[in-house]
């Protein structure tokens, strides 16, 4: 008989879920980075890459805490976030829609993450994990924060360009 599954369990498959999610994503920001036209947005890719690395590393000391190997589960939603980014790079390069379409595959990996992290969060708090707390609080921000400016790029000037070609 198999045993019963709790919030535990579910916070532990949600911890490789998100930590595959994050290797995907570092494989893929430096080809969206090399296809982006706008050197604003080159930058922000590039960086959001550091910071990715930083948050894998925040990931893997959670596990360390729950005294579990930091391994991935595979996710199909990022897997599919990042394939309808891949096709964005496809369909569109050498036009001026191109920025505009990678932030949108870009928000829409950054909207996901921030889901999967405010919900882990809650469950960090509700099985009394405070220091998983800090280091799931700590990367939501910086998504929230990577979101904010990419809408700021979008508003500033890509947007535009896509709809002025």
């Amino acid at each position: 008989m198999m045993k019963d599954k709790d919030l535990h369990d579910l916070f532990l498959d949600q911890l490789k879920d998100i930590y595959f999610a994050e290797k995907q994503i570092l494989k893929a920001l430096p080809k969206m980075a090399k296809a982006a036209t706008s050197d604003k947005l080159r930058a922000a890719f590039e960086k959001h890459h550091d910071e990715t690395e930083g948050q894998v590393e925040r990931l893997e000391r959670i596990f360390e805490l729950m005294e579990k190997p930091a391994k991935g589960k595979t996710c199909d939603a990022i897997l599919g976030l990042l394939e309808e980014g891949k096709e964005v790079m496809e369909e569109y390069k050498g036009t001026e829609a191109l920025d505009a379409g990678l932030l949108a595959a870009a928000q829409a990996v950054e909207h996901y993450e921030m889901a999967r992290y405010g919900t882990m969060k809650a469950w960090a708090v509700r099985l009394g994990m405070k220091d998983a707390v800090k280091l799931i609080d700590e990367t939501l921000q910086q998504e929230r924060k990577t979101d904010k400016d990419l809408t700021a790029l979008a508003e500033a000037g890509v947007n535009s360009e896509a709809l002025a070609a």
